[in-house]
């Protein structure tokens, strides 16, 4: 996601609790918002499949790989 369409869902936030919001800045409001919470679970899940973790066996196993997000080469 873009600083601009950041710096937008702010100014839309801004502007509805100011004075209101027109059907047309709701909607794109709405689209702004959902593709910024796209963005966040991406870089979540690209986070998370990076993550190893040491088993009691003392195997390392990679989250990614245990769930089957990531495949490794």
């Amino acid at each position: 996601m873009t600083e601009e369409k950041i710096k937008r869902i702010n100014e839309l936030a801004h502007k509805s609790k100011s004075v209101g919001l027109t059907e047309e800045e709701k909607k794109e409001q709405a689209m702004l918002r959902q593709e910024f919470l796209q963005s966040v679970r991406m870089n979540l899940r690209a986070q998370l499949d990076n993550i190893d973790m040491q088993e009691k066996d003392g195997s390392i196993v990679n989250l990614g790989e245990k769930y089957g997000h990531k495949k490794r080469n």
